[in-house]
C-alpha cells in the first residue's frame, strides 16, 4: 500500500515501515561513526521501541556490542492497517542486530504487569544469565498497578493555580494563548502513580530477587527539568511531581543494590520532540525557539546524540559518574546553558504567529515529529508501494 501521514491532533495515525527502518539505520550509523564504547554487555531496555529507549538500545548494541532485550507495548500491523511506529522501529533494529551477529529479542506487552516482568526474567535466565544494565524509559499515560488492580491516568496540569501562557499549534504555526486549570490532589497522585518511580522499583526488585542482576549492575531512568518558561506546566506541575518521585526512587534503588555494588541513576535529558512532549502546551513553542538557538550554536542533539554522549561521557568513562547536587546525571547541560536560556527568554517575548517562522525552527519541529512515524526521512520513496505487514525477528509473544 501507499502510506501517507494521517494526523489527528497531536497523533499521527499511520507509520511508514521503510521510513522507520531508515530512521533506525541512520541512528545505528551515527553510533558506529562515534567509535566503540567500553560499556554494558547484557542490557534490558524497558520502553525500548521509540525515543530515548530506542536510542539506548541502539547505543548499547552498536556502541558497546551488547546483547539486548527490549520490552514495549506496540500495536502490530494488520493487512491494510499500519503498525505503530515502535513496532517498525523494533523490527528494523532487531533485523540489523541479527545481521551484525548481536543477540536481540523482545517482549511486546504491558510492562507494568507482573506477567511481563516474570516472562522477561525467564528470558534473561534462559538466554543471558544476568544483565549489567537496565534502562527504564516508559512513556505511558495509563498504568494499572499489579498489586492493587487500580488503573491510574496521568494528567498534564499545573499545581496550585491556573496557568496561562503562549503556545503554538505546530501543524498550523498559529501562536495563541492557552490556559490550563490546576490539578486536584487525586490527579496529582494518579500522575505520580503512572509516571513516578514505583514501577521502576518494582522491576529492579523483581530482577534482583530472581538473581539476574550482575555485580556492579547499573540502572538508569530518564527525566527532564527544563527552563523557567515551562516550569509551571512541567517541572512544577503534575509531571514534575512524578519526576520528583522518580528521582527519589534512584536513591532507594541504590540502597537496595549495595550488596551487589549496584547503582540507580536518573539522567536529566534535553527537550526533544516526542509524541508525549507534543501534547504538552507551551513545550512545542519552547522547543522551536530552543532548536533555532542550539542549531545556530552547533550544539543541537536528537535522542541518539544525547544517549551516545550519556554513555560515552558520563556512564562509561571508567571514572566516577558525575552528578549534580541532587545526584542526577545532567545531559541537558547544553540546553540549560545560561546564554542559551537567556536567548530563549528574549525570543519568547517576541514570539507571535507572524514572527515565529523567522525566530524559531518550527519547520525542524515538524520534521522531527514526522520522523517519529517514519515520514519525511531522506532517501525513502514515499510514492512506492510498501508492505505494511512486517514481522519482528526476535519477538517473544507476551503471555496472557
Amino acid at each position: 500500500m501507499i502510506i501517507e501521514p494521517r494526523m489527528r491532533g497531536f497523533i499521527c495515525l499511520t507509520a511508514h515501515p521503510k521510513g522507520c527502518e531508515q530512521n533506525v539505520i541512520n541512528q545505528i550509523n551515527y553510533i558506529k561513526s562515534k567509535g566503540a564504547i567500553n560499556g554494558p554487555k547484557k542490557v534490558l531496555v524497558i520502553g525500548a521501541s521509540t525515543g530515548f529507549g530506542l536510542a539506548s538500545r541502539i547505543t548499547s548494541a552498536f556502541g558497546a556490542g551488547a546483547a539486548t532485550i527490549g520490552v514495549y507495548f506496540e500495536k502490530p500491523p494488520k493487512e491494510g492497517k499500519t503498525a505503530s511506529p515502535g513496532w517498525y522501529n523494533t523490527a528494523a533494529f532487531e533485523a540489523e542486530a541479527q545481521k551484525a551477529g548481536l543477540y536481540a529479542k523482545s517482549i511486546n506487552g504491558d510492562a507494568f504487569s507482573n506477567e511481563v516482568k516474570t516472562q522477561t526474567i525467564d528470558l534473561i535466565k534462559a538466554d543471558l544469565g544476568q544483565i549489567d544494565l537496565v534502562i527504564y524509559s516508559l512513556a505511558s499515560p495509563v498504568r494499572t498497578n499489579p498489586k492493587t488492580g487500580i488503573t491510574h491516568r496521568s494528567v498534564l496540569k499545573p499545581i496550585g493555580g491556573t496557568f496561562t501562557d503562549k503556545t503554538v499549534d505546530f501543524h498550523t504555526g498559529i501562536v495563541s494563548e492557552v490556559s490550563i486549570e490546576p490539578a486536584n490532589e487525586e490527579e496529582i497522585e494518579n500522575t505520580v502513580a503512572v509516571m513516578g518511580g514505583e514501577d521502576w522499583e518494582m522491576w529492579i526488585d523483581a530482577l534482583k530477587e530472581a538473581g539476574v542482576l550482575a555485580d556492579g549492575f547499573t540502572t538508569v531512568a530518564y527525566s527532564y527539568i527544563g527552563p523557567a518558561v515551562t516550569e509551571a506546566v512541567y517541572r512544577k506541575g503534575t509531571i514534575g511531581r512524578a519526576k520528583d518521585h522518580l528521582e527519589a526512587t534512584a536513591f532507594t534503588i541504590t540502597d537496595k543494590l549495595k550488596d551487589i555494588n549496584g547503582k540507580g541513576y536518573v539522567s536529566v535529558n534535553k527537550a526533544l520532540v516526542t509524541q508525549a512532549s507534543s501534547a504538552i502546551p507551551v513545550i512545542p513553542l519552547y522547543i522551536s525557539l530552543l532548536y533555532k538557538i542550539m542549531k545556530a550554536e552547533g550544539i543541537h542533539e536528537g535522542c541518539i546524540e544525547q544517549i551516545q554522549r550519556l554513555y560515552q561521557d558520563r556512564l562509561y568513562t571508567g571514572a566516577t559518574v558525575p552528578v549534580d547536587e541532587k545526584g542526577r546525571i545532567r545531559i541537558d547541560d547544553w540546553e540549560m546553558r545560561e546564554d542559551v536560556q537567556n536567548r530563549v527568554v528574549e525570543l519568547w517575548k517576541d514570539a507571535t504567529t507572524e514572527t515565529l517562522p523567522a525566530i524559531g525552527d518550527l519547520a525542524g519541529y515538524k520534521t522531527d515529529f514526522l520522523n517519529l512515524f517514519g515520514f519525511d526521512i531522506a532517501g525513502v520513496d514515499y510514492q512506492a508501494d510498501v508492505n505494511e505487514v512486517v514481522d519482528i525477528p526476535g519477538l517473544v509473544e507476551a503471555e496472557a
